[in-house]
């Protein structure tokens, strides 16, 4: 086992207590729309996210794609932050079947009302068609920065003014939530949808879901049909999360202090300058040492990270790794980089 696995917070596994419900949950075809688990999984996301309906999927990218599909047509362009998960890591997805482009607004994945309207194509039969706005909150690629809430409302307000529609992108909005005390329902307030996650720091092995009115959410199940996200006795993952939900969220802060905790150990060591924690992701940005050379070193004495660029790492805290894994982990990591 290694010392303190820090490549990512999808890497936790269900606890036995986790376990238990799902083999203990009543189940039914979620195709029929026969499953009671998953039914009780949506409406419970659904007034989380203080939304009409709530649709459950099978990931997070499957659920970004179906926003893409419902809110825009072939041809069109999507105004995202620099680095955003549904233009930089599904795959081209956006692309391959929403038949969309993106524009990027602002640099470092969080931006402003006027760097988003800055982005936008003049209107004309020359370019194509802006249609929606997403935003990731918290950031991934920025080191899990929360999105402003006050940005965000003149976001949206800048939108609305132009006729696009928007999108959250909400696979950490748990970690938004503990980082700043508002409700996910106050965090997705001024979006048309919102897709949550239920595998990344809550801790459920699968699963996603997309939330917002009842209409979008009718689309968004015939694109999930159509993306072979139909799932017949589901709610043995939905039992998951419906007890991630119950049980997992308040203790996202001991993540984001762990976080802290792993930055606070490594802040004025010679070679690295860690980003701040504002929730749960620490970004190691290095001086001279390469970052898949250092990497393999620390997996070899049992710390392992990713690798996010040349000169970068990202650790990532979670409910599988303790206080006393996190300070293994720095002194591993102190003593292997260097200033040149």
């Amino acid at each position: 086992m290694p010392v303190c696995d820090l490549r990512s917070d999808t890497l936790t596994r269900p606890t036995p207590a986790m376990r238990a419900a799902m083999a203990n949950a009543d189940v039914g075809d979620d195709v029929y729309g026969e499953d009671p688990t998953v039914r009780a999984l949506e409406e419970r996301c659904a007034a989380l996210l203080g939304k009409e309906a709530a649709l459950f999927v099978p990931s997070g990218t499957m659920g970004n794609q179906i926003a893409l599909l419902v809110h825009t047509r072939p041809g069109d362009e999507v105004i995202v932050g620099e680095g955003a998960h549904c233009a930089f890591f599904e795959s081209g997805a956006g692309a391959a079947w929403a038949g969309v482009q993106f524009a990027i607004a602002g640099r470092g994945g969080l931006y402003t009302a006027e760097q988003m309207l800055e982005a936008l194509k003049p209107r004309s039969f020359h370019y194509p068609r802006s249609s929606l706005v997403v935003v990731e909150n918290t950031h991934n690629r920025s080191g899990g920065r929360v999105f402003p809430s006050t940005e965000v409302a003149r976001i949206a307000e800048a939108a609305r003014g132009q006729g696009l529609s928007l999108h959250l992108d909400g696979a950490r909005l748990w970690n938004a939530s503990a980082a700043t005390g508002a409700s996910v329902a106050q965090l997705a307030a001024p979006f048309d949808t919102v897709n949550v996650c239920f595998s990344k720091g809550l801790g459920a092995p699968v699963g996603s879901a997309i939330a917002g009115t009842r209409d979008h959410v009718l689309a968004a199940r015939r694109f999930r049909k159509m993306l072979g996200g139909g799932m017949r006795q589901a709610g043995i993952l939905a039992a998951a999360a419906l007890y991630a939900l119950e049980h997992h969220r308040e203790r996202l802060a001991e993540d984001h202090r762990s976080a802290a905790l792993l930055s606070e150990l490594l802040s004025g060591a010679p070679g690295v300058a860690p980003s701040r924690a504002e929730t749960n992701i620490v970004m190691l940005d290095l001086q001279t040492q390469d970052a898949a050379e250092l990497a393999r070193s620390a997996a070899e004495r049992g710390v392992l990270l990713n690798v996010t660029g040349k000169r970068q790492l990202r650790a990532v805290t979670h409910l599988d790794v303790s206080e006393t894994q996190v300070r293994a982990g720095a002194d591993v990591l102190r003593s292997l980089i260097h200033a040149s």
